[in-house]
């Protein structure tokens, strides 16, 4: 568990550009993104299906390269144009809306995979303690097609988790499940996460999601950054494009 004591930038996001070359015209996904994340915070970048939200988050785990601007993450510039840490240097955790579990290993081998450097003792004690973590100790021996969505998406986190990530990347991984489970997995992994004083970025269409597992919010549309703040100040917020914005029932879904 980190030290939040005294919380500092963990990730500092400065004038992003994010895009890509088609018939030698570039074509901008992303532009003019500026946001902080606080150790031990948890984000949420919310907005339509096609407006920059999962282009961003690959950008940080470092899958795609950035134009303009900068991605640093503990201090350290992980991106900016021409230069990029590889994702397998950048100790940043991802969950995805798929699982991707692999479905020959059973559970615990899920969630041990990326341990292969550790001696086998320490890895078996991490494995353990992350099963434990996350409820599923008992289907330590099961496999992926075993388990319910719900089940297979709390071994995703276990493995996520396992090599103590710096922060934690999660793109729209309860989108999958039924409406029950989706809400209950969410607020679970909510307070995992604060319980283990990790920093995550989640990403979203559903707003009573967002609102309920986020400390901070971005919306993003059209590849702008809206409104960076947190859920109390787009409820009380007097910009009429935002009270437009936020549905009826998402003040009900925000009680912390």
């Amino acid at each position: 568990m980190k030290n939040l004591n005294n919380p500092q930038n963990l990730l500092e996001v400065r004038n992003l550009k994010l895009g890509y070359e088609v018939d030698n015209k570039f074509k901008t996904i992303v532009s003019d993104l500026n946001f902080d994340l606080k150790e031990g915070e948890i984000a949420c970048l919310l907005g339509p299906s096609g407006g920059g939200k999962t282009t961003v988050l690959r950008s940080i785990a470092g899958f795609e390269p950035v134009y303009e601007g900068s991605i640093n993450v503990g201090g350290k510039c992980f991106s900016r144009k021409g230069e990029m840490v590889p994702p397998e240097r950048r100790q940043i955790g991802m969950m995805f809306q798929d699982y991707a579990l692999f479905p020959h290993l059973d559970i615990k081998k899920n969630v041990s995979f990326g341990l292969y450097k550790l001696p086998k003792s320490e890895s078996k004690e991490i494995t353990k303690d992350m099963l434990n973590l996350v409820g599923l100790s008992e289907y330590k021996d099961n496999y992926p097609h075993e388990l319910s969505g719900g089940q297979q998406q709390r071994v995703a986190l276990a493995r996520a988790l396992a090599p103590n990530p710096k922060l934690l990347l999660l793109d729209e991984p309860f989108s999958n499940l039924d409406v029950d489970t989706r809400e209950k997995l969410a607020l679970d992994v909510r307070k995992i996460l604060k319980d283990q004083g990790m920093s995550a970025i989640l990403v979203t269409h559903n707003q009573v999601e967002a609102f309920a597992f986020a400390d901070k919010i971005g919306i993003i549309n059209d590849g702008k950054l809206v409104q960076w703040g947190t859920p109390e100040s787009f409820l009380q917020s007097t910009d009429e494009k935002i009270k437009s914005y936020i549905r009826k029932d998402v003040a009900q879904a925000y009680d912390r």
